[in-house]
This record gives structure tokens, sequence and C-alpha cells, in this order.
């Protein structure tokens, strides 16, 4: 097949999803301080938790409207581009996303209409419930959409007939993918710290802002706290088992990570460094000796696998490309353990509300977990290639066979603009919401 059509594929569907997880990555984590809030406020009987409640369930709503409108493209996806990976897989994969939208779809949608509206009519218990609800509906969202992700990268619980097509041979075992453990709790972790830095982000603008001081210093004490515990679990024990299990079952993907191109006894932790792919070596690296073997095997000695021990046609495509996005999301993720740990330390020594050097800080990251993110997703699915299905189907074996390069730049440069234009009315739509601010939207209410 034509490799100027799988690159637009691809290109294609990056796009679309890149987008649309910019929702859902917001939302799935809102929903847990959403959840929060309203439990405080049922054991205190504070009303500012309520009040706060209210406030970012309003954001959670804008979020979830733009993150449907942005995810049904990507049910089209599947069968305009990429229809004989649909038409092979389809009895594993659609079994998981049939379930994700009758059950937690619904479940979450139903739920967010009595959060939304139902606060007067019902007790507060029943309004926590609904809280709850939301929140088990997105996870549990997430946990579908992840198992198929998960079979992709590591097939199991499948037959192969003879002509290709793959069928599920047991559900429990699909949902019990031992990949989708450390995926699910990494990938659902990074989603409450970039809802609690969102959430942080805001308190710290009002508190710079003079606006709103009891809301902000609840939303900054709060988030604080949920933010340091994320982000610590989030380098271990979350991120170091996801590695791990890369390191074990996608030994190429984690050459490409590390920059790794001979395999060596005693593996460098790299920190820093240029893939050379001219002469297959790293220029320039920054390096903890020994480190990496004894992270990924616990031994300093232990030998870790090199690109040089497979063939180059199962190499990934741009290694340069998966090394910076590792690394990227690594520094990343070490810089908000950094800045929560002493924006926590600050709120100990009850200093944090005013030192504005640090709320400037705490505003002006807000959109550093959503570049970590996207860079973690970069360097999962690019280093995947260049499988569809790990092992089993190439990309070029899934594209579909009769759509050509033209119509998908087509739709791809329409949907770039479509998605500019949604992308400014979704700004402006957050922006009018925290200008209005908590103590407003209560007495609209």
């Amino acid at each position: 097949m034509d490799t100027t059509i799988i690159l637009l594929d691809r290109a294609h569907f990056a796009f679309n999803i890149l987008f649309h997880y910019l929702f859902p990555q917001l939302t799935m984590g809102l929903a847990a301080l959403i959840l929060l809030f309203k439990t405080l406020a049922l054991r205190t009987h504070n009303e500012a938790y309520n009040r706060a409640a209210r406030f970012w369930i309003r954001l959670f709503a804008v979020n979830f409207v733009f993150g449907v409108v942005t995810g049904i493209p990507m049910e089209f996806l599947f069968g305009t581009n990429w229809a004989e990976f649909s038409r092979r897989t389809g009895g594993v994969i659609g079994s998981l996303l049939a379930m994700e939208g009758l059950f937690a779809f619904m479940m979450e949608s139903a739920f967010l209409g009595l959060l939304l509206f139902a606060e007067q009519r019902i007790s507060p218990r029943a309004h926590w419930f609904a809280a709850f609800m939301v929140w088990f509906g997105t996870w549990l969202s997430g946990f579908f959409i992840l198992a198929t992700n998960a079979w992709m990268q590591h097939p199991v619980a499948y037959t192969v007939s003879s002509e290709g097509v793959y069928s599920l041979n047991s559900l429990w075992g699909l949902l019990s993918n031992p990949w989708l453990f450390w995926q699910y709790l990494h990938n659902m972790n990074a989603t409450l710290i970039t809802a609690s830095f969102v959430v942080v982000a805001v308190g710290a603008y009002y508190l710079l802002s003079g606006k709103h001081i009891e809301s902000a210093q609840l939303f900054v004490r709060n988030g604080v706290v949920v933010a340091t515990i994320a982000t610590i679990l989030q380098i271990f024990p979350f991120g170091h088992g996801e590695a791990r299990q890369v390191f074990e079952h996608q030994p190429t993907k984690a050459a490409a990570m590390e920059g790794i191109f001979q395999t060596q006894k005693g593996a460098p932790l790299i920190l820093l460094g240029q893939p050379n792919m001219q002469t297959e070596t790293l220029d320039n690296p920054l390096v903890i000796p020994y480190m990496d073997s004894l992270l990924m095997t616990g031994d300093l000695r232990g030998e870790l696998k090199g690109l040089d021990d497979f063939p180059k046609e199962d190499w990934p495509d741009a290694i340069p490309l998966i090394f910076y996005s590792f690394h990227a999301m690594v520094i990343l993720g070490t810089l908000f353990a950094g800045i929560m740990l002493i924006s926590a330390w600050l709120l100990w020594r009850k200093r944090l509300f005013a030192s504005r050097w640090m709320l400037w800080i705490l505003m002006l990251s807000a959109p550093l977990p959503y570049f970590a993110t996207m860079a973690g997703w970069m360097t999962t699915e690019i280093g995947r290639q260049p499988w569809l299905v790990y092992g089993l189907m190439r990309t070029v074996e899934g594209a579909s066979p009769h759509v050509s390069s033209g119509n998908v730049l087509f739709t791809l440069l329409g949907f770039v603009l479509l998605y500019m234009l949604m992308g400014l009315l979704f700004f402006s739509l957050v922006i009018r919401i925290i200008n209005t601010g908590p103590e407003a939207i209560e007495k609209n209410t």
C-alpha cells in the first residue's frame, strides 16, 4: 500500500485523538475532585465545599460536551480510514467499545444531569451519590477505552481464523489483560494530576487578582494536597511499573525510549542526548551510570536489549521522536513533583497564599500536564510501530484499501479548521465561567 496514505491516516487519527483527549483528560480527574468536595461538604457541613463543587461541575459539563462532540468522529475514523483493522479486530475491540458506550457513558451522562440540575430537588446524600456515579462512570469509561488500547499493545484472549480475523475467546481474559493494570493506574493518575493542577491554577489566579479569596484558598489547599500525592505516585510506583512492562513486552519501544542502540549490561540512565540515526549512537549523552539496569532489572549489571538485537523492519519508524517524547514526559513529571513538594511545604508553613512568586508558578503550570500526557501517548503509540496490534498486525495492513490519500488529506484539513473554531469557543466559555467566579454561580443557581 502507498506509504503516503498510511502516514496521512496516522496523522489524521493522531490529530483527532490528541485534540479529543484534551477534554476527557480533565473530566476524568475533575470528577474525582468534585466527589472530594461533595464528600467534604457532607462530612463537615461547610457550604464552601458545596460552592466549590458547583463551580467545578459547570466547568466539568463544558468539558464533557466538547469531549463527546470530538469523540464521535473517532468511531467513524475506525470505519473510514482503518476499515481493514476494524474488519479483522472488531470481534475483540468492538465488545469493549460497546460496553464503554452502553454502560459507562450512559451512566455518566444520566447522573451528570442530576448533578447539574437536581441539587435543590434531592437530598444532600442523593446529590453526593450523583457525584459518585459521575466519577464511577468516567473512570469506568477510561477503563474500557484503555482495555482496548491494552489489547493493541499486548493482545490476549483471542483466536484467529484462517482469513486473519480475530475473535474473542474470553471476556474475563480481555478485561484482566496484565498490560492494563499499570497502564490504567498510570493514565488515570495523570488525569488526577491534570485536574488538580487546573484547580490550583484557578485558585492561584483568584489569589493573585484579589478575588473570591475563600474559594481560592480552598482550591489551592485541596488541589496542592491531591497533586502532591498524585505526582509522587506517578513517578513511583505507577510510572516505574509502566516502564518495566514496556521493557518486558515491547523491547524495541523501550530501546527507542531510552536511546539504547546496542544491547548492554550495566546500562546507564540517559538524562539527555540526541539520537543519531546515521551512526546509530546517542550524541552528547548525559547519563547516570548503571541506573537504567538497576531500575529495570533490579541488578546494577542487568542486561537491557538494544535495537541491534532486532530486525530493522521491526524498529519504530520515528526513534528520535519517541526518545524526545519519553524524556519530555519524564522531565515534566519530575518537575511537577518538585513544584508540588515546594507548594506543600509552603502550605504547611502557612505561607503559600502570600507567596506571589509561587502562585505565579502554580497559575502558569496549568497547561504542563496536558503536554506531559500528550508526550506520554506519543511515546506509547509511535513506539508501538510498525505494529497496529503488537506482534500480530502491522499498521500497513489496517488501512482502508479504497480511500485515497487526497480524500484523507481533505478531511484532515477540514477537521483542523473545525477544531480550531471549537477550541476558540471552548476557551471563551471556560474564561467566562472562571471570570464569573464561584460566588456568582451560586447566586444564579
